[in-house]
């Protein structure tokens, strides 16, 4: 889907960084696969089918960032084929493309250790959910939101958009939204959870938040 709507929408296909963005997708979507099927296999029903018990709040949040990441994607087509964001260094994208591959990266991490990763917040009462505390779990509370915050800021300018930087940033702060929200259920809701909490303090950014 993410090429086709990029390359319609620049009406080419001979877009290097566009296919740079597609293989690094593919690779996170392959290297997900991997890292549950042998572990977690019950974790791919979230992925074939709406989880059950998902927070209104939390459906609503990634609905928005879903639908903005698509007219992103448009945005950027768009400018590429009608010149809005004048030329980057050809640093620039390139970095992106890197900070990119580690937010992705830092999301197949969070959900090879955790044996409830959802793709939605909600507690899984009829699976025993149990607090997570490996991995980069060790480190900051809410590690895959941390990938989905560089992946949302990157993957735009690796397309050589400024543009649709902007939209990257409206997503990372839901993405912020969503942190602050999946903190406080998980706080009320979830059992051990405040004992964890105490023990790793910050959300997505040591030392910050």
């Amino acid at each position: 889907m993410m090429g086709v709507i990029l390359f319609l929408a620049s009406g080419r296909l001979n877009w290097t960084m566009a296919w740079a963005l597609i293989v690094v997708m593919a690779a996170w979507i392959v290297a997900t696969g991997l890292a549950i099927i042998p572990r977690y296999p019950q974790l791919l029903a979230d992925r074939v089918s709406p989880p059950k018990g998902a927070k209104v709040w939390d459906t609503v949040i990634m609905g928005i960032a879903g639908g903005l990441t698509v007219a992103g994607y448009v945005i950027a087509g768009l400018d590429l084929r009608y010149g809005w964001t004048s030329a980057m260094p050809a640093a620039v994208p390139v970095a992106a493309l890197i900070l990119t591959i580690i937010g992705y990266s830092i999301v197949v991490w969070a959900t090879a250790s955790n044996a409830f990763f959802s793709m939605a917040v909600r507690i899984q009462k009829e699976r025993g959910h149990a607090v997570a505390t490996g991995g980069p779990y060790r480190f900051v509370r809410h590690p895959a939101n941390v990938g989905m915050v560089l992946q949302f800021l990157g993957s735009p300018i690796v397309l050589g958009s400024w543009w649709a930087g902007l939209i990257g940033v409206v997503c990372a702060l839901l993405i912020l939204l969503r942190t602050a929200l999946e903190d406080r259920t998980l706080l009320s809701e979830l059992a051990g959870y405040k004992e964890y909490a105490a023990r790793v303090r910050y959300r997505l950014v040591p030392g910050v938040w």
